[in-house]
């Protein structure tokens, strides 16, 4: 059901690369935010709001990841929300 994605552009095309799921990707790109530190401060921001158990455990297992790499790693990743 999830697939393991981290997009990097490649020679003007997307490849998966990571092990972020297509649904952590979209759940990324709904915030605005600039960097790591800022992301994870604005999903927990939202964290206490959310009445669904599934979208708090994807909440959760982004804000887990993005705890575990670094900057660097980061800024590699290439949020573009699929449809």
């Amino acid at each position: 059901l999830y697939k393991k994605t981290r997009i990097e552009k490649h020679k003007g095309r997307c490849r998966m690369m990571s092990n972020f799921t297509v649904e952590e990707i979209n759940l990324m790109c709904v915030f605005d935010a600039k960097g790591r530190t800022e992301l994870i401060e604005d999903i927990n921001r939202v964290l206490p709001h959310l009445d669904d158990k599934d979208m708090e455990e994807l909440a959760n297992r982004v804000i887990g990841k993005l705890q575990n790499m670094t900057d660097e790693e980061f800024a590699e990743v290439v949020l573009e929300a699929a449809e």
